[in-house]
């Protein structure tokens, strides 16, 4: 079995008990469902560590160990070379985008070919929501800087986003994320001279969401992020779903295709809850003060 990362460092995949929380997650409940590493799992854990130029090498390698699944996460680059270099070997995608609209599968009903896995949101309109909810949070924000990979900036999600900031007056700008060059990223952000930032629902916001939430607070930077995760560390607001939980659910998607299901007949799981998490401590290192509607419809918030 494999384990395919975009942007975390190898280093946090590794042991029974890995740093990496979604990895974690899903070693843990393939341990439930009863494989176990060094009895009966082998598990090839694999991380381009940020250079998209290692993706072709990743698959090469393992289309040749003939694993009996991939998973992988939900990279736009990473899947599509995935569907063209491996046709033959059932690949569960954790953290899918918009997966029909990609081509990478026929429909979320009926997948077909050797892919499935989960979406991490319902539509464009999840992300714009969210930037309706910043907007809501910091009516006063005019200029907010989109934190994206150049492809997301221009994909229907993006163009969701865009749209929805010019009916709430606000100037979105892109600032571009280098995974492979954290320093020219940042500086990018800096030059636009935002009110606010939003970071993309990417792979790669994740695999570095620590040093992301570090930077906005080092620039007194509010903002929101599509990862729970980068509220409780240190970031003002975050709305999406629990994707360490797709990483459990990932680990019945591979129980059933080892025992004979046939991965293009897999429905691809959609979310249904997305949470609003509110860090009341952030908000005050800022300066902030959160109006009452963003507080009421919280789903958390941190003190």
């Amino acid at each position: 079995m494999a384990w395919v990362l975009t942007t975390s460092p190898i280093r946090e995949l590794a042991g029974p008990d890995p740093i990496h929380p979604i990895t974690r997650a899903f070693v843990h409940e393939m341990r439930a469902l009863g494989y176990v590493e060094g009895r009966n799992l082998i598990l090839e854990r694999r991380s381009a560590e940020g250079d998209p130029s290692r993706f072709a090498t990743i698959l090469g390698e393992l289309r040749g160990l003939r694993p009996n699944v991939i998973v992988m996460a939900g990279q736009p680059g990473l899947n599509r070379l995935a569907k063209q270099m491996i046709r033959d070997i059932p690949i569960v995608i954790f953290s899918m985008g918009q997966p029909v609209d990609a081509g990478l599968v026929d429909s979320l009903a009926r997948p077909g070919g050797n892919m499935t896995g989960l979406t991490v949101n319902s539509g464009p309109e999840n992300e714009a929501k969210r930037l309706q909810l910043l907007k809501e949070a910091l009516p006063r924000a005019a200029r907010i800087a989109y934190l994206s990979a150049r492809e997301s900036w221009s994909n229907p999600i993006g163009q969701a986003v865009r749209e929805v900031a010019a009916t709430l007056g606000v100037t979105l700008v892109h600032a571009e994320h280098h995974p492979g060059d954290l320093e020219a990223t940042f500086a990018g952000v800096t030059a636009r001279a935002p009110d606010a930032l939003f970071a993309s629902l990417s792979a790669e916001t994740y695999g570095q969401r620590d040093q992301i939430v570090a930077f906005a607070r080092r620039a007194h930077l509010p903002g929101i992020y599509p990862y729970l995760e980068m509220a409780a560390r240190g970031g003002l607001l975050a709305y999406g779903v629990n994707v360490v939980e797709l990483g459990r659910r990932a680990a019945h998607y591979v129980d059933r295709i080892v025992k004979g299901a046939n991965p293009g007949e897999l429905p691809i799981d959609r979310p249904t809850k997305f949470d609003l998490i509110v860090n009341l401590k952030a908000a005050q290192e800022l300066g902030l003060e959160l109006p009452p509607s963003i507080l009421l419809r919280a789903d958390r918030t941190i003190e």
